[in-house]
């Protein structure tokens, strides 16, 4: 299809044809812009001038229909022949389709002989056929004079005085993060069952203080060229994502500091407990990655819901029931005997679990997904038949935890089961119970070093001041003395 226009603004009169185009079928390529002098009338601005491969389900009469109305409703009016107008838009070629009468041609009657036509078809389709002469576009552009079709570069056509962004600010200090939040893409990670993910991601630079602002374009430029490297590939893992693009944007932007956060939501096939239902659970991946332009440093994790039981609750519930059985005439002894075998409420809360990781042992998500789980009172199931209701709510008033035990399981959980962690490592655990009775929430968390940890549950003893997510990240020698000038 070719598309053509010069008045107004032409190229913005193109692009919104375009627009108006893709709302009933799909442009699957398109050239660059050409100005062209005009032909037959000379007394008109130049035009520009483009081609475009477009899909659609209508027939030729139909689409010629469409044409004609995003003409009109683009404000094109009746005039004179070759004469100026906003926009011109042209079937020029259908696959396995020629066409003549009552107004439509197909192949184009004049095409063969258009520069302004020819040069931009053959750019994106040099090898297709002209039907009719019976050679390829590469062959009719070359036949013909196009020294009045020239390529419109794409950047302003005016040259900006300065870089606002490098002048230095008014208040001259400077900013640990800015940058671009909440940049939702899809992405290929190479794991069994599911390959293509959504993904949330923030992306900041540290800003030193001589520096006014940021690109932030260039943030969105990093990550589409990124995604077309990685299009052809799955990537190993959320933490090889997060590497790449925080280097990328650290040297992009030139910048002492790059921090890039990830949220994946990934899909887990279980079985409920009892009826062995199979079911797809959501959960949270988590990857955060920061780089000096040099070197990266990595976490990964999950974010978990399950549910925990109240052991205040449950423990006042059955202080009560030995009460009464008392009150009944039954010894101390008896009363305390019962009150361990029956099942006691508690009140319970859904509560969310964050589990943390930097290091360079190989660890799957899978594996802590079900880690967090089995820290918490009971898991949870978007399926529950009424054994598997049973089975959930028994084992969880059976494990009552405080939200401060089910990070403390966490932690010990996780040690023991990954004894190949490093000493450096860094962990993160965090537990936040919405809960049912109360106008609050609950919450626990704890940072550390493995190292520390270890010595920490060996001893009892704290080791202090443990690393927070956020300095153990941006730990690269010598950052606070490049960053802040």
């Amino acid at each position: 299809m070719g598309l053509g226009s010069n008045l107004g603004n032409p190229r913005e009169n193109l692009l919104t044809a375009l627009q108006y185009l893709e709302s009933r079928g799909k442009v699957k390529a398109l050239s660059s812009f050409y100005e062209t002098d005009p032909l037959g009338y000379e007394d008109q601005p130049p035009f520009c001038n483009a081609v475009c491969a477009y899909r659609t389900g209508d027939s030729p009469r139909r689409l010629l229909e469409f044409l004609k109305w995003i003409e009109k409703r683009m404000g094109r009016r009746p005039t004179f022949r070759n004469g100026p107008r906003v926009v011109d838009l042209d079937i020029l070629l259908w696959e396995g389709c020629t066409l003549s009468g009552e107004g439509l041609e197909i192949p184009h009657p004049r095409m063969h002989e258009r520069a302004f036509v020819l040069v931009p078809f053959r750019e994106i389709a040099p090898r297709a056929m002209h039907p009719l002469e019976k050679k390829t576009i590469q062959e009719l552009a070359a036949s013909v004079d196009s020294r009045g079709v020239r390529l419109i570069p794409r950047e302003l056509s005016f040259s900006l005085a300065k870089d606002v962004q490098q002048e230095s600010p008014e208040t001259p200090f400077a900013l640990s993060r800015v940058g671009i939040k909440g940049v939702r893409r899809h992405i290929r990670l190479n794991s069994p069952g599911c390959s293509l993910f959504d993904a949330s991601m923030d992306l900041f630079v540290h800003l030193p203080s001589h520096r006014s602002g940021v690109h932030m374009s260039r943030f969105a430029e990093d990550l589409e060229e990124l995604a077309q490297e990685i299009a052809s590939e799955r990537v190993p893992n959320l933490e090889t994502l997060g590497e790449r693009l925080a280097l990328r944007i650290a040297q992009t932007q030139q910048s002492a500091l790059s921090e890039v956060c990830l949220r994946v939501n990934y899909p887990l096939r279980k079985k409920t407990p009892i009826s062995a239902k199979d079911v797809e659970e959501l959960y949270s991946f988590l990857g955060y990655a920061a780089s000096d332009g040099v070197e990266v440093r990595t976490v990964v994790g999950v974010e978990v819901d399950g549910f925990t039981a109240c052991p205040c609750a449950r423990n006042m519930n059955e202080e009560y029931a030995r009460h009464l059985l008392e009150k009944e005439g039954y010894s101390p002894k008896e009363a305390a005997r019962i009150a361990g075998i029956l099942p006691l409420a508690s009140h319970n809360q859904r509560g969310r679990g964050t589990l943390l990781v930097g290091t360079r042992e190989k660890i799957g998500a899978e594996q802590l997904v079900h880690l967090v789980e089995m820290s918490m009172s009971s898991e949870v199931y978007g399926l529950l038949k009424r054994p598997d209701e049973f089975f959930v709510v028994h084992k969880g008033h059976q494990r009552p935890r405080f939200v401060e035990d089910v990070v403390r399981e966490m932690g010990r959980n996780l040690l023991e089961i990954y004894p190949e962690l490093g000493e450096e490592d860094f962990v993160l655990f965090r537990q936040e119970n919405f809960e049912s009775i109360h106008k609050h929430n609950a919450f626990a968390e704890r940072s550390a070093l493995v190292g520390d940890l270890r010595r920490e549950l060996a001893s009892g003893i704290s080791s202090g001041c443990s690393p927070s997510l956020e300095s153990w990240l941006l730990d690269f020698p010598g950052f606070f003395r490049k960053a802040m000038p």
